[in-house]
């Protein structure tokens, strides 16, 4: 007779789950026993966070929930940081823990900590399964609320009774069909009006427009449209192809080179903003331009943003209304696309200069060389970030994946080794700090054990680099944030992997290129200039907008 992990197995292999990433233990080894008679994979990570990483980033690509496993108390509340980064990241995502018994408590409260209630605030919903009859509806139910927008996580508790209880066959709920409601004829009209009524149009590209089943219809209303657009940092690359419209990223919130478009533009067309990012412009209460927002949902009324008008439901079908409307009747320019090439000249300044170590505008010139215009960056969170978002262009969706909503350390090893699991004929590297490397490090190990194809670049200043030019342009003395570093080409080669050292500006791109041409798992060590930082984004900001705060 079946068990009740062998129910949630068979309800996750009709949800088309073929892997698990995660750390089993004691509670649930019923689930794991199902498993390894299951078509699922299970994906043994060294520690649960990265599991929960993984499992979000499978969410983030494929637009289905990647699922992960932990067991009770320590190992659930290890899931605690992937489970906030999908959800404010909106990654649909589906988070299993174990529990003692819920009949009995023969070993008292032993290890036991209310998971489901520190789940709440961080899923979009926590539930204990208390009986295996209902396991297929609940796990239907889970992967129905992870998957509606706004996508994210949900977590399921299993207590170990439940899995080990025998059920009678209850058959799987079949997975159906969802349409979402889409804008009224007359939001799309009067959008329609106000966009033909504006002289310098401008279209902007948030994270909730930057889903996989979006990309050919954004591409399409930029096509079709003509109008000139940027991105905010998880918006960047939703749509495809190469552009003379793209008119850069907002890697900052104000004072940046593509704010001089914002100030330029009269009108604003918003699609799929989400304010969980760091504001990508801050709208003013008047004399700056209008704002039409385009979501899945009504947008959020910030400070810093309050839309003059919405167009509210299926965002595809909303911009290919739009598009029907717009097609043909624009003519917008007004110095927009002139404005363009100087925005992107001043970005790419110094891209080639040749001191050692190497500046970021160097590191991302280079990244971008060696790779293809299908192979996919992941970017762990640190001061390259926003380098990477201001200077490196993408041409297909979803080849630089970065996080502005958590901006949490040590995911992207994690998430690169999910990339390269989803696509191994496609360059994938990772981009981390020095700092963001260490606190998920040990899963190089998993990555050589899976055999994965991919390059790891570690940013390389003994600092947290970020926050200390954070303290520095607020004027604190230098303190407390310097670090030691192991020997990180020994370091890689102790896991098996392999390891190079950049010691001069013209070795970067050979080293990277004979990384990936190696195959495996290859790590590279890059010392960076980070003086950069000041010259770009804080003396220069300062003399073109002395009213700008920094910080």
């Amino acid at each position: 007779m079946p068990k009740g992990s062998d129910l949630i197995v068979a309800a996750l292999e009709n949800e088309g789950v073929d892997r698990i990433f995660g750390v089993p233990g004691e509670e649930n080894l019923d689930l794991l026993e199902s498993l390894r008679t299951s078509r699922i994979e299970l994906i043994l990570t060294r520690h649960e966070q990265a599991a929960a990483f993984m499992a979000a980033t499978h969410g983030r690509l494929t637009g289905k929930p990647g699922v992960c496993l932990a067991t009770l108390g320590p190992g659930a509340l290890n899931f605690s940081t992937g489970a906030a980064y999908a959800h404010l990241g909106a990654m649909p995502m589906i988070l299993i823990t174990g529990q003692k018994p819920v009949m009995s408590a023969k070993q008292a409260r032993f290890q036991i900590v209310d998971i489901v209630a520190s789940m709440k605030p961080l899923t979009k919903m926590t539930r204990q399964i208390v009986s295996a009859a209902a396991i297929p509806s609940t796990v239907r139910d889970a992967f129905r609320v992870a998957m509606e927008e706004r996508p994210g996580p949900v977590h399921l508790e299993l207590p170990e009774d439940v899995a080990g209880e025998e059920v009678a066959n209850i058959p799987v709920i079949p997975v159906h069909a969802t349409e979402r409601p889409v804008a009224s004829t007359l939001s799309l009209d009067s959008a329609a009006e106000i966009i033909l009524g504006a002289s310098r149009p401008l279209v902007m590209f948030g994270a909730a427009g930057n889903r996989p089943a979006l990309v050919d219809v954004l591409s399409s209303f930029v096509r079709r449209t003509r109008l000139p657009f940027f991105n905010t940092q998880m918006g960047k690359g939703a749509v495809t192809g190469g552009s003379n419209l793209y008119m850069g990223t907002a890697a900052l919130s104000e004072g940046d080179y593509v704010h001089e478009a914002v100030e330029r533009a009269d009108l604003i067309i918003v699609i799929g903003h989400d304010t969980i990012e760091k504001p990508p412009f801050l709208m003013k209460s008047a004399g700056g331009p209008k704002v039409i927002h385009v979501g899945y949902q009504s947008a959020t009324v910030e400070q810093v943003y309050h839309p003059d008008f919405e167009v509210i439901g299926d965002i595809g079908a909303a911009v290919a209304g739009l598009a029907e409307r717009l097609e043909a009747k624009l003519s917008p320019d007004g110095g927009m696309l002139e404005l363009r090439q100087r925005i992107l000249a001043r970005i790419n300044e110094r891209a080639e200069e040749n001191r050692f170590p190497p500046t970021p505008q160097r590191i991302v010139h280079d990244v971008r060389k060696v790779m293809p215009e299908d192979g996919i960056v992941c970017l762990d969170n640190g001061m390259y970030k926003i380098w990477f978002a201001r200077n490196y262009r993408t041409h297909v969706a979803n080849t630089l994946l970065l996080d502005n909503a958590l901006a949490t350390m040590g995911a992207g090893l994690p998430s690169a080794m999910m990339a390269a699991m989803l696509y191994p004929d496609r360059r994938v590297m990772a981009v981390c700090g020095d700092g963001g490397f260490m606190m998920n490090s040990q899963e190089m190990e998993t990555a050589v054990r899976l055999g994965l194809n991919l390059v790891v670049v570690i940013l390389n200043d003994s600092a947290y680099g970020m926050i200390r030019w954070k303290q520095a342009v607020d004027g604190f003395p230098d303190f407390g944030m310097s670090f030691g570093n192991p020997d990180f080409v020994r370091y890689a080669e102790a896991y098996g992997a392999k390891g190079s050292r950049v010691t001069a500006v013209e070795d970067l791109v050979r080293t990277l290129e004979a990384a990936f041409a190696g195959g495996g798992v290859h790590l590279v060590d890059v010392p960076i200039d980070y003086s950069e930082n000041t010259r770009v984004l804080v003396d220069e900001l300062r003399n073109r907008r002395p009213d700008v705060e920094l910080g």
